[in-house]
């Protein structure tokens, strides 16, 4: 705890003292709950005198408990003792006042270590097993998100900004008329050190694409996707407007995705999926298998809500099905290189409304199984004599219960976090389905 108090006193002298210190938890459903800390109370953070119950780690996407987890008020609601996670401490430009901001985790009340309830943990316990076996995983990845209107209450339909054509792909004229918003967020970015790379005008109306520098600091780049969402929402609200990470806002328009591109390096920094043949190696082949051999079991992490399964119907601009191609978009994982230092696979089946520490230590699992078990690999899109994958899943119901039973998941998250995991949809899917919508009402109220 020395050690935050040291970088407390430097980012005093650096930015002056905070007004108040943001203490950001990531939950289950990548929602940042916590306390503000007024600025002059350093010591009571690192003195531990800091707590959050320990079910804060996984409530509903409402944020209420779910009993069914066997966390909460059904033992007591223990609390957990709040620890600083070093090296994530930021100033927050787009506040009013001096704020900063420093991402937290929580002590097991049983074990007095890091819980095994928080996301980033499991990634890292999926770091650590590439780590036996001399492997460095290298990631960066590419986030989707629209820009609306302001609405005036959280059940109004998004409207996009004034001027925005259906279709701005690749518009450098949109980027010119929002200049203002995407310069903050960019500035912004490099301020909180998130290394940010293009910045493009995708398809739909208001909808913007950034993508990430590579990095072999795997949890960076899981922190960078989680902190740049809350940026993006708060630099909006700046120029008077809404940011949405939302998996599909729009029915007519495309979703938001999270594509992961994906490669291992050895402990001489070579790249393992690189065999020097100009061609996709044994190895880039069996981490694809791993993918696509996983995706299914695994697709209530790609796609945690309701709302997310929307992105997966046919038409939608969004890679539906466990198949792969050479650089081809249209497949649930593509190869953009196959040789040199940037052989790598992408993951496209991802939503941008996703757990972003969850999806990573999705995708490296199923890689690290498919070079531990070596599946049969398909053939790619590109061949004319390809079969036609089974599409994934357009039910929420049905994903979720697979997860629920999945081995590989267990293997991957740990039996309890899967069960947990599952709970949690559960009763989200409980909440959202079972109240009545109002197409129903229109469609059924006075005709039958």
């Amino acid at each position: 705890m020395t050690d935050f108090l040291k970088e407390y006193a430097d980012y005093c002298k650096a930015h002056g003292r905070p007004d108040r210190l943001e203490l950001m938890l990531c939950d289950i459903n990548a929602v940042l709950r916590g306390k503000w800390l007024p600025g002059d109370d350093e010591q009571k953070l690192t003195d531990g005198a800091v707590r959050l119950p320990h079910s804060t780690y996984v409530p509903n996407i409402l944020g209420a408990e779910v009993s069914e987890t066997g966390l909460g008020i059904v033992v007591g609601d223990p609390d957990g003792r709040i620890v600083p996670i070093a090296g994530s401490l930021k100033p927050v430009p787009w506040a009013k006042g001096n704020m900063a901001q420093v991402q937290v985790e929580m002590l097991d009340p049983d074990t007095g270590k890091i819980s095994e309830l928080s996301s980033r943990k499991l990634l890292s316990n999926m770091v650590d097993r590439f780590h036996d076996k001399g492997w460095h995983p290298v990631l960066a990845s590419e986030l989707e998100f629209y820009l609306i209107q302001p609405r005036q209450s959280e059940d109004e339909a998004p409207t996009p900004p004034d001027r925005s054509p259906d279709a701005q792909n690749y518009d450098l004229e949109v980027l010119e008329r929002t200049q203002d918003v995407l310069d903050d967020i960019l500035e912004i970015s490099a301020i909180q050190g998130i290394a940010t790379d293009t910045l493009i005008a995708e398809y739909g109306p208001g909808q913007f694409e950034v993508n990430f520098h590579h990095t072999d600091d795997v949890m960076k780049a899981a922190d960078t996707a989680l902190l740049f969402k809350r940026l993006v929402r708060g630099v909006a609200r700046n120029h008077g407007l809404e940011a949405t990470f939302m998996a599909k806002p729009y029915s007519n328009f495309p979703g938001n995705g999270m594509h992961l591109h994906a490669s291992v390096i050895d402990k001489d920094g070579k790249n393992i999926f690189d065999d020097g043949s100009g061609q996709a190696s044994e190895m880039l082949r069996a981490a694809v298998g791993g993918a696509l051999d996983t995706m299914r079991d695994l697709q209530a992490i790609f796609a945690p809500h309701l709302n997310s399964y929307r992105r997966y119907r046919p038409m939608s601009f969004a890679p539906s099905a466990p198949d792969w191609g050479y650089d081809n978009r249209a497949a649930g994982v593509r190869l953009p290189e196959v040789s040199g230092p940037g052989a790598r696979l992408e993951h496209r089946i991802a939503g941008a409304d996703v757990n972003p520490y969850l999806v990573i230590t999705a995708i490296l699992g199923g890689i690290l199984h498919g070079l531990e078990t070596k599946p049969d690999l398909p053939l790619p899109l590109d061949d004319p004599n390809a079969e036609t994958a089974p599409r994934l899943t357009a039910d929420w119901i049905r994903a979720v219960d697979r997860f629920s039973q999945s081995d590989i998941a267990a293997d991957i998250f740990g039996e309890r976090y899967r069960d947990i995991y599952a709970a949690v949809r559960l009763d989200e899917i409980d909440q959202l389905t079972n109240e009545i919508s109002q197409i129903e009402y229109r469609a059924y109220l006075g005709r039958l």
